[in-house]
């Protein structure tokens, strides 16, 4: 068990409910999926890794709550052959923070930031964007980093042969490309940007 996750899971949960059976309940659910065995990337280590990119100094977060809800919530689902993902990761968020009474404002906010997750498109909500940077952070690490990031991914995507998959995970790489700035926010860009569009560069050659 991640139990730094699990303690700040804990401790986000019993801010707004003392339902210790529902916080158990929860948190099993989200260990259940986030540690199941096709998961080599999008795990918990996935989730302490955007967690920990946002709480760097410099970032400026307005409702901490809702964006570590999405951080957990946001790849609950996750089914490499499946598009609709992120429709029912929100929908599975949703039920949870129904229950434990969170303002329907800041159920929305989470609901809106776990789509987003799909097209990865500028928000103008500046708490959505840090957390879409952060989702992508893995982009701009170095080139080892990157490179086993790829690995992960292509075992989680390991049911298409080769010839599938490279032409999917190549348009993927060149969508990113296209953005004017893969980073949303000014914190992110000037880390992660140029090293980003370096890796995704060579990627996509070693695809070809």
């Amino acid at each position: 068990m991640n139990k730094q996750l699990h303690d700040i899971f804990k401790k986000l949960f019993s801010t707004y409910s003392d339902n210790k059976n529902l916080e158990n309940e929860s948190w099993k659910e989200l260990e259940k999926n986030y540690t199941n065995r096709k998961r080599h990337y999008h795990n918990l280590n996935h989730l302490e890794s955007i967690i920990n990119e946002l709480e760097n100094p410099g970032i400026e977060i307005k409702d901490w709550d809702s964006v570590l809800f999405s951080v957990f919530y946001h790849d609950i689902v996750y089914q490499s052959t499946a598009k609709d993902n992120e429709e029912k990761s929100a929908e599975k968020a949703k039920i949870v923070l129904q229950k434990i009474n969170l303002p329907s404002e800041q159920i929305d906010n989470v609901s809106n930031q776990i789509f987003a997750t799909k097209s990865h498109e500028k928000s103008n909500d500046s708490d959505t964007n840090y957390l879409l940077d952060a989702d992508l952070s893995i982009l701009g690490k170095s080139w080892d980093e990157y490179e086993k990031y790829t690995k992960q991914i292509r075992k989680e995507y390991s049911i298409y042969p080769n010839f599938l998959y490279n032409p999917g995970r190549k348009k993927v790489l060149e969508h990113f490309l296209t953005f004017d700035e893969i980073y949303k926010t000014e914190f992110f860009k000037e880390r992660y940007e140029k090293q980003a569009r370096e890796n995704i560069t060579k990627e996509i050659e070693l695809l070809s």
